[in-house]
């Protein structure tokens, strides 16, 4: 297939790319405003392939959207450009309800115009595929509840709230047009090229520094983790051989209180990187664990059903928590340059400059 991948300069779409070019025979497009959040760096591995083309747009830019589409001509356009993080949706909602709601709208109107011009064996073959985010669903209460299809839909914040819109477009798209379209809502990822603002490279990060690991109200508010690999395979299952208007949950069956995974990347930090002056009796990294006042409207558990996608599309998580996790301590271990390009901003720099 051609496949068009909006946002996939970010942590999920360029591990995406990554698994379409070296596990597949595939063609890929990556379409990407390059945010604060793009960075090209996650894909100077396939960066050469001759199978890769990279182009730097807005999906609210219609003439150019439309442009790439018509010259690309793919037979799936895989939906991951979104604004994520929920404490800036909370401090600048804005950009959110741009990109999140009138960014998907602008890239359905731009698909739908290319796929009504396709001859009618492409159209049967072409797929629209959104991407998006359990957080929909709101805030589970029981402790055996979970995350299912069918579950209402309760956003809490600016970004869940904009990524419910954006479903609701898609879907809306597909009934009243007859767009192609596939939906699929994932838990927590975690990985490599994680940008270093999120809960886990940011405790590793901080950790390294010395300093304190933040943690919201008492920590114990539950997710379901998965592995961005998994992820990444779970996408290319949905998009080759989900059903047309169906919806997929994706999730990694790895729900962990927020307090327990800081204190299992201190313990692997403890083996792998042990504090040099922690010395005795010091407590090793949890020592720098520190509680912060919760944010509003924080949701206390999420947890997906991810029952459907194993069975029908039999697809299953190959990391545990545990191996996971570990990869992803070493990955950025081994990887500390990656990181503080990222933090003091330099990756944009030189990104700026090269353009």
């Amino acid at each position: 297939m051609r496949i068009m991948v909006t946002g996939g300069a970010g942590f999920i779409g360029s591990a995406l790319i990554r698994h379409l070019l070296d596990h597949t025979d595939h063609q890929v497009l990556n379409l990407d405003k390059l945010t604060y959040a793009g960075n090209l760096e996650s894909l100077l591995s396939v960066a050469d392939s001759p199978r890769y083309q990279f182009l730097q747009a807005d999906i609210a830019d219609s003439e150019t959207v439309a442009a790439a589409l018509a010259q690309f001509q793919p037979d799936a356009v895989m939906h991951l450009a979104a604004e994520s993080h929920v404490d800036r949706s909370i401090d600048g909602p804005a950009a959110f309800i741009q990109t999140n709601i009138v960014g998907t709208y602008a890239l359905l109107e731009s698909t739908r115009a290319y796929w009504a011009q396709l001859d009618e064996q492409r159209k049967q073959r072409f797929r629209f595929h959104h991407i998006s985010t359990d957080e929909v669903y709101g805030d589970l209460h029981g402790v055996d509840d979970l995350f299912t299809e069918t579950t209402p839909y309760a956003p809490s914040s600016p970004y869940s709230a904009s990524k419910a819109a954006s479903d609701h477009l898609v879907r809306a798209w597909q009934r009243t047009y007859g767009l192609p379209v596939l939906l699929s809502n994932c838990s927590n990822n975690y990985g490599p090229f994680h940008f270093p603002e999120k809960l886990i490279p940011l405790v590793i990060l901080n950790a390294l520094d010395g300093k304190p690991l933040p943690v919201y109200g008492n920590g114990q508010q539950v997710r379901d983790w998965l592995y961005v690999e998994d992820h990444a395979r779970a996408l290319l299952k949905v998009v080759s051989e989900g059903v047309v208007g169906e919806t997929y949950n994706i999730g990694g069956h790895n729900e962990q209180k927020n307090i327990d995974v800081v204190r299992s990347i201190c313990a692997l930090l403890d083996e792998l990187a042990p504090r040099r002056d922690a010395g005795a009796g010091a407590g090793g990294y949890e020592i720098l664990i520190t509680y912060v006042k919760d944010r509003p409207g924080h949701d206390l558990r999420y947890a997906i059903d991810a029952s459907k996608v194993e069975r029908e599309l039999g697809w299953k998580p190959q990391e545990t928590f545990a191996s996971g996790l570990r990869k992803t301590v070493r990955w950025y271990l081994d990887n500390l340059d990656w990181c503080r390009r990222v933090q003091d901003g330099s990756y944009q720099r030189e990104r700026l400059g090269a353009l």
